[in-house]
């Protein structure tokens, strides 16, 4: 999937994944009670921040298409296109999700 979103420095722009929507014993969660999703797919990532010198560029730890584990109540919520998607600074990533 392709996003014409382009994040700024150590940003990211993700796509939450949906969240569980059954227990393991099988019980359906309604919308009101699901808590909200702390993982996505990375759409789109920016160039990084440059150093405290002002001289070089710090390049991120994620790229286009790793899945993330990201804090719960970081980035923002934005809606382009009619689609929801989160972005994210680099320190908001907790964890890459290896296949």
């Amino acid at each position: 999937m392709s996003v014409s979103i382009k994040p700024l420095e150590d940003r990211i722009v993700v796509k939450p994944l949906d969240a569980e929507q059954t227990t393991a014993s099988g019980l359906v969660i309604p919308d009101t009670a699901k808590e909200k999703p702390q993982e996505g797919e990375v759409l789109a990532v920016g160039p990084g921040r440059f150093d405290d010198e002002g001289e070089k560029r710090i390049p991120l730890d994620v790229k286009v298409g790793d899945k993330v584990l990201y804090s719960k109540y970081g980035g923002t919520e934005v809606k382009y296109g009619g689609e929801e998607f989160l972005i994210l600074s680099a320190r908001d990533v907790l964890a890459v999700i290896e296949k």
